[in-house]
This record gives C-alpha cells, sequence and structure tokens, in this order.
C-alpha cells in the first residue's frame, strides 16, 4: 500500500520561481561514503541503514573536513596504578576516613588481583579498534531504557536572530532550515573546515552521523540508524507531521529561503485547521518519549505490515535529515524558553494535552521555533557530543547573518568554500525526482495505538511536572573580569557551583565535568572531578569569618587544582573512563563464552538510573570543550553505574573495587555541570541527573555568565539566588585584596608632580576646595571604626550583601561539634550489645497505634 499523503496547492506556484534555467552546470558530485551494514528495510522505496557503531570506519579522505583523521593518535590507556591513585585522589574529599580506608583497601586489593589481569585484556581489547572505550560507550547509551527526554537529550537556546523584523517563526524557521542545509551540504562534500584547538586538530567523525540519523528501539536495547543519502526535513506543528524534499542527490538546495518560508507557511496554516485537542489526540511525537522497551513494542505495531501506510510514515521521519518543530507558544522568560526547548511544555485543557511537549520527536536532532522567533536545538546524544552540535549551532546561526547581510552588500563574507546553485536559476528537470510541496502524514490511528499515545502523554506530563528550570543571566561581569584577577574562567565558575552548594546545606557533593578528548581518534570526553581538597578547604574558608587575602589564597590554590585536573583529563588521563571500560570488560568476560572473541553486537553495558550531561553513560555528561574560558561540550556524565545486569558465573566474584561504596559515590552525580561557550548561544542545558541533584549549564561570556539550573524541585532559585550572591560577594572580595596591593604602586608622573610641587598662592579658581586622597579615607575610616579586617571592610561597603540570607557561618564548627559529639563511633562498628540496647529503647518511642481492621 502506498503512503497515503494529502498534497497542497502553493500559494504561489513554485515553478514560477524556476523557469530560468541555470547555465552553469552543477558540479560534480563528492558525496561523502558512508560505510553500510545491509539491514532489512521498513519500505522497499525508503532506505534505512543501521550501522554498527564499534566497526564504523572513517570515509577516504578527498575533501578537508576529513584530512587528518588518519593523523590522529588513539585514545591511550592509561597506566594502572596512575589511574587507581587519581580515583582515591577524587574519593578522598568525599568520604569518611573509615570509608576511604575501605576503599583504600579495595583498591589495593585490585592492584594485586584482577585489576594487572583486566588491564592486559583491556589492551588487547583495544587493537585494532579506533578506541578502547567507544563500544563501552555507545553500549551504555544504547541500553538505557528510560526516556531519552529530560534523561540524555540536551538542550541550545540560541540568540534572536539580530534583525528584530526577522523574529517571526515562519521567517526565523525558514532561515535556520537553509543555513542548516548548507552545513549538511559542506559536511557531504568534505568542505566543512576541520575543528582545532590551540591549533591541533580534532576528530571529525562525529559530523558524518549528524543528519538523517535516528534512534531507534529494539527488544535488545536501541540501535542508531542511518540513510546517509536523506534529503528531506520533517515539519511538526500541532503534533502533525509534514515532510518535503530540500536537496538533490548532490546535496544541492533546491528550494530558496523564500520557497522554504512558503512551505512552512502552508504548513502551519494547514495544522491549525484541525483543533488543538482533536490534534492532541493523535500526536505520536510523545512515544518517543516512552521507555525504550515499550516504545519498541509500539513500534512493531507501527511496521507489522511491511509496506503499510504506518509503516511508511514511520520509516520517512526516520530518514529525514532532521525535525522542524513549530510551537505556538511565545515563552516569556528565559527559563520558560529553556523547558519548552529541552522538553516541551505541559497546559492542560478540558482533559486534553495542548501543550508543546506533543510536538516532539526525541529521537532524532530537532530545530525548535517558537511563534516569536524564538529558536532552539534538542538532540540526541548518542552518537553526538555537545561540542559537535555547537559547531552546528554557531555555524547556522552565523550564516542566518552573512546571508542576510548578502542581501544588503554581496561582498559580504560567507562561511562556507562553496554554497549551492541558486535553485531559482536551475532547470526543474536538474533536481531529480523530489517532492518540493509538503506531504501530511496521516497515521492509521488504530485503538492500540491512541490509548498508547494517551498514556505516554500523561506519563509525559509528570514526567515535566516533577522537573522545574532556573535560568541566571548574571552580568555584573564575566569573563574579561576573572582572567584580570588571575583566574581560570571554567575554575572560578566550578568554584562559585561548590561554594553556593556548601552555603546552601553546608556540604560537599560529588560533581561532574566533562572534558574533551576529540583531539584523539573517535575521542568523546573524560570526566573532570571538580570537587578537591583544595575546594573544599576553599569553601569552608570562604563561609567563615576569615581575612580576604586568606579566602583568595584558598581560591587560588582550588582554581589551580581544577585547572591541572582539566588538562590532564583533556589527555585522557582520568580515572573514570579507564574504570568503566575495566568493569564492562569484566562483565563482558562473565557473561559471554570466551569463543566468542569478545563480540560487541547485541551487548548490553550497565547503566544508572539517571542520566547527567551532567551525568549520563559513561558521558551524555560532556557537552563541551572544557578548556579554560573556551566552549565545550556539552556534556552530563551519563549512568556510569554499578548495576551488573546479566548473569554472572558463580566462580567470578565482582572486584572488591566495584563493589566497594566509594564507587557508588564517584557514580551519584549531585551536581552535574557542563561549560559551553559561543556568542550564538543564550542559554544551554539538560535534565538533573538523579533524584536529589542539579543539572548545571553554564556559558561563560566576556561580560556575564549565563546559568541554566535544573532539578526535581530541589530549591532550584534559592540555589540560583545563593550562586548570585557568591558571584557578587567574591568580586567584592577581589576588588579589597586588588586596591590593597594597588595602594603602593607606584604612581604616574603627573601625580608626582602634584605630590612634588609646592603650594604657592593664587587666585586660580581650580585650586579652591580641599585635596581629597584615598589614604585620608582609610585613615578616616581606620579612627572612626578602629582596626578593621578586609571581610568586615567588605561587609560595611557592602550594598547588596545577602550571602543567601545568612552571611557568613563556619559549618566546620557545627561539623566539630557533632564530631566531639559522637566521638569514637567513626573507629569501627558498634558492638551488637550496643545496638541491641538501642532497639530496645527505639521501641518506646512515640504512640503505638491500632491497626484499622478492614
Amino acid at each position: 500500500m502506498s503512503t497515503q499523503v494529502r498534497i497542497f496547492t502553493l500559494p504561489r506556484p513554485l515553478g514560477e520561481t524556476l523557469a530560468v534555467p541555470d547555465q552553469t552546470p552543477p558540479p560534480a558530485p563528492r558525496s561523502v561514503q558512508y560505510p553500510q551494514i545491509p539491514k532489512p528495510t521498513i519500505s522497499p522505496t525508503l532506505r534505512a541503514r543501521q550501522y554498527a557503531m564499534s566497526t564504523y570506519e572513517d570515509k577516504p579522505k578527498g575533501g578537508v573536513t576529513f584530512s587528518h583523521q588518519d593523523k590522529l593518535p588513539k585514545l591511550p590507556i592509561p597506566d594502572l596504578d596512575s589511574t587507581c591513585q587519581r580515583y582515591l585522589t577524587v574519593l578522598k574529599p568525599l568520604q569518611s576516613s573509615r570509608e576511604h580506608a575501605e576503599t583504600r583497601h579495595a583498591v589495593q586489593e585490585f592492584l594485586t588481583g584482577e585489576g594487572p589481569e583486566l588491564n592486559e585484556k583491556l589492551k588487547k581489547y583495544a587493537e585494532g579498534r579506533t578506541s578502547y572505550i567507544e563500544q563501552f560507550w555507545y553500549d551504555s547509551y544504547l541500553n538505557f531504557d528510560n526516556p531519552v527526554v529530560l534523561n540524555l537529550n540536551p538542550f541550545f537556546l540560541l540568540e534572536d536572530d539580530p534583525t528584530p523584523a526577522r523574529n517571526n517563526q515562519v521567517t526565523r524557521a525558514a532561515s535556520l532550515v537553509v543555513s542548516a542545509l548548507e552545513f549538511v551540504r559542506a559536511v557531504r562534500k568534505e568542505e566543512l573546515p576541520p575543528d582545532t584547538l590551540r591549533g591541533v586538530p580534532l576528530d571529525m567523525y562525529q559530523y558524518s552521523r549528524l543528519f538523517g540519523t535516528a534512534r531507534v528501539p529494539t527488544d535488545a536495547g536501541c540501535q542508531i540508524e542511518q540513510d546517509p543519502e536523506s534529503k528531506h526535513v520533517i515539519v511538526m506543528c500541532h503534533g502533525q507531521f509534514y515532510w518535503f524534499d530540500v536537496l538533490d542527490d548532490n546535496s544541492d538546495l533546491i528550494m530558496t529561503e523564500k520557497d522554504i518560508a512558503i512551505n512552512l507557511q502552508t504548513v502551519v496554516d494547514d495544522a491549525t485547521q484541525t483543533p488543538i485537542q482533536e490534534a492532541a489526540k493523535g500526536a505520536l511525537g510523545v512515544l518517543s518519549t516512552e521507555n525504550r522497551k515499550v516504545w519498541s513494542g509500539l513500534r512493531d505495531l507501527l511496521t507489522r505490515e511491511q509496506g503499510s501506510n504506518n509503516a511508511d510514515c514511520l520509516s520517512i521521519v526516520d530518514t529525514a535529515l532532521f525535525v522542524i518543530c513549530l510551537d505556538y507558544t511565545e515563552p516569556t522568560t528565559v527559563a520558560a524558553l529553556c523547558q519548552n526547548v529541552l522538553c516541551g511544555t505541559s497546559q492542560i485543557e478540558k482533559g486534553v494535552q495542548i501543550g508543546t511537549c506533543t510536538n516532539r520527536w526525541y529521537d532524532k536532532l530537532q530545530i525548535i521555533v517558537c511563534k516569536n522567533g524564538s529558536a532552539g536545538i534538542n538532540f540526541e546524544h548518542t552518537g553526538v557530543d555537545g561540542h559537535t552540535v555547537l559547531r552546528f549551532a554557531s555555524d547556522v546561526y552565523t550564516d542566518t547573518i552573512l546571508r542576510f547581510a548578502r542581501t544588503i552588500n554581496g561582498q559580504a563574507p560567507t562561511l562556507w568554500a562553496s554554497t549551492s546553485p541558486d535553485p531559482s536559476k536551475r532547470d526543474p528537470e536538474s533536481f531529480g525526482d523530489v517532492n518540493t510541496t509538503p506531504h501530511k502524514l496521516e497515521w492509521d490511528m488504530i485503538p492500540e495505538l491512541s490509548i498508547a499515545v494517551r498514556f505516554a502523554e500523561t506519563r509525559l506530563a509528570d514526567l515535566i511536572e516533577q522537573n522545574e528550570f532556573e535560568c541566571l543571566d548574571f552580568s555584573s561581569y564575566g569573563k574579561n573580569f576573572i582572567t584580570s584577577m588571575g583566574f581560570s574562567p571554567d575554575a572560578f565558575v566550578q568554584m562559585a557551583f561548590q561554594a553556593a552548594y556548601y552555603g546552601l546545606y553546608g556540604r560537599i557533593e560529588c560533581t561532574y565535568e566533562p572534558a574533551m578528548t576529540k583531539m584523539y581518534l573517535h575521542g568523546r570526553t573524560e570526566a573532570i572531578r571538580p570537587v578537591s581538597e583544595e575546594s573544599v578547604n576553599f569553601v569552608q574558608t570562604f563561609w567563615a569569618d576569615n581575612p580576604a587575602e586568606q579566602k583568595i589564597e584558598s581560591l587560588r590554590k582550588a582554581c589551580q587544582r581544577h585547572v591541572n585536573t582539566t588538562r590532564e583529563c583533556a589527555k585522557a588521563q582520568g580515572c573514570d573512563r579507564h574504570l568503566y571500560a575495566l568493569f564492562c570488560l569484566w562483565q563482558r568476560t562473565v557473561d559471554e563464552d570466551a569463543s566468542s572473541g569478545m563480540s560487541s553486537n547485541g551487548y548490553s553495558s550497565p547503566v544508572d538510573g539517571a542520566s547527567d550531561l551532567g551525568s549520563s553513560p559513561p558521558g551524555k555528561e560532556s557537552f563541551f570543550p572544557v578548556t579554560d574560558g573556551e566552549p565545550r561540550v556539552i556534556t552530563r556524565e551519563r549512568g556510569d553505574s554499578t548495576n551488573t545486569r546479566g548473569s554472572r558465573d558463580s566462580n567470578h566474584h565482582l572486584p572488591l573495587i566495584f563493589a566497594d561504596s566509594g564507587w557508588d559515590k564517584l557514580n551519584t552525580t549531585i551536581l552535574s555541570t557542563s561549560n559551553c561557550g559561543n556568542p550564538s548561544l543564550r542559554q544551554f542545558g539538560f535534565g538533573p541527573v538523579s533524584g536529589d541533584g542539579f543539572g548545571i549549564g553554564y556559558i561563560i561570556k566576556d561580560d556575564g555568565i549565563s546559568i541554566c539550573v535544573s532539578s526535581r524541585h530541589r530549591q532550584t532559585r534559592r540555589f540560583v539566588d545563593t550562586l548570585e550572591s557568591y558571584l557578587l560577594e567574591i568580586r567584592r572580595i577581589l576588588r579589597i585584596a586588588s586596591r590593597q596591593s594597588v595602594l603602593p604602586s607606584k604612581t604616574t608622573r603627573a601625580r608626582e608632580i602634584d605630590s612634588t610641587r609646592p603650594i604657592k598662592a593664587t587666585n586660580r579658581p581650580k585650586l579652591r576646595g580641599r585635596l581629597i586622597t584615598g589614604s585620608e579615607v582609610i585613615k578616616s575610616q581606620k579612627s572612626i571604626t578602629g582596626s578593621m579586617s578586609p571581610t568586615e571592610e567588605s561587609l560595611t561597603m557592602s550594598e547588596d550583601d545577602e550571602l543567601g540570607g545568612y552571611g557568613f557561618f563556619d559549618a566546620g564548627m557545627l561539623l566539630q561539634a557533632l564530631k566531639a559529639r559522637g566521638e569514637g563511633l567513626d573507629n569501627g562498628e558498634t558492638k551488637a550489645s550496643e545496638r541491641a540496647a538501642v532497639h530496645a529503647r527505639r521501641r518506646d518511642v512515640g504512640k503505638k497505634l491500632r491497626l484499622i481492621d478492614y
């Protein structure tokens, strides 16, 4: 059965703009060649190719994009002793003395037991592979069973178009689509300049899987499918699906920006003809938010008849280049915009969901545009990190501006080495077999699908209501001020998170930040652990009533430690990825027969219940390059978990290092953070990675810091307020310390004249008045208040001293008091007789209630 579609008549025939033939023959195709693994397709006319990530090979280097791939070094496997020492170092500030002693024992047993043998197996496993962690990484993501929305997919919120007149939905969306298609063309023709970091080329492998891909659930976990020849896009509006072709077989654009705008307006007009309450009942996009196993069963329902209408509709969605979501809402706050791009809105009217959460397809790259032109990107994170999508977002945003500038000045620059021939000047026959008119996908809503849509929507609404989002657009200072004070911007902001959390709760918690490792072949991320002994000393020093110099000195030491850790992780010399690979290899050794040759097909790695771009499979964490002061990718560190699903041979015992509480501690992320910086972005973020954690995405700009914080209703607004108070207070302290160090400095020549020139009697009006000097002000203050510590001076001069509403406190005093009260309890376990006495007393506490008879 052929796909059932409704064909629209355009307000202006496209043929009128295509009447003039192009006299210049189109350039010869030089498209990207994607290795393919044969697989039965859903429809004979629609190709969806699955690729196994562990065997996906880099393409021939015909252009510049992948020209450095064969020169990139492989991701190194760190020395086992060094990894274990780093592991102990990052855990020490998070553990009690007894817990750390137990972890040291577990590590020592690992080093003298299974560790060296496992490490040798890992080295042998890595031979002939592009990366020792890659397959384990993909397994971790693809076997994540929970919904991807709010758990795996991060978002970017783009800046508004600088031309206000272009900030309406259709105009903005058409502009973004054209720029996105030019990016697709540059990748396929290998004309996209390779990424570099301080002159070092970075891996470009992820760009080849950014478009035409879909995350497809199966009974054995998810898989990534791709149509490398895709040339159509999906448009969603009011939960309804439309498609039309945008590229020819040579990856050249076949429509102008105006043509695409006409198509998008046609889609909007048609979608609004169906009442939104009625459209919501058939909004199949919500199925992509279901538990992955449930979604797999529903896809089987859609595709059980090969070539059916539903199967073909689903294949059209899966094989699209990307999805454009046109929302009817106009969020009024930045936090609302962030929520809309991350998970959509939930709005119930007469018992029916009419929020934008039904207007999404989370298994693919999505460009989301609100009615007022505000736009963002939501992306499936398995095959691409934030750094890759950041380049896409940045280039697309830049091209929209440059292309508009070229309509005013034809000599304005362009990002692209070459561009598509002007579609309006081409011979229509040169486009080939394309459909440029929008087609609406009309699903056969059998009863099972209708019920599934309803229940998927109610579960999604629950999920949305369980999370909250707050933003801080801090404009008092940014990178310029931080660097002028001698700090690394990223380290400075990371210590702000530590100080804010400690100031609010008086606790130190496990924190995650991704470091980009794309200078290695198929590199992804390594986990930075911002909590250190130096950071703990800093937050305790800051929140106690100490002199400014002492606070600044402890901050410098903490920041320097963070910088050193970041540099090690950027060189793939962390501990998380190495230990995770050893854990997965041990599990594989147990679960698979030795004769299987350690085949990775279908292997399921453990995944934590929460994810993080801030924390997720080994890496939802990493979004953006973590280089000081530069954007980095995205991140969350999702689910490097201790779950050991799968059968175990009774002769195989879990190595103690992975059974120890320290392993759980390190993989339970409370503060999942990721630094992404680029002027094209207004905000970026992701959902919390644990039930009692925060997801923190931040952008360090020249004169400001943009921060998006999410949590499951854990006083998110209060945390953001505390963070802002800290940032203001640390600036005051830095200025005080800086002013004191500057006072004795050499004066300018002009001031030397003032200080040495004798005062002569004169009638010059300019010499009237009393001479004021800074030293007199300081002396007068001292005479009034006596000797003041820098901290006291800061408090006296403060106009907005809040510090979370409490001011300075010393949590160390509280901890010491508690320790003294319970002294000796941490030296060992209580005796059985003591425990029995405690339980006996507990039985008599409180009023015993009589059970009600039913």
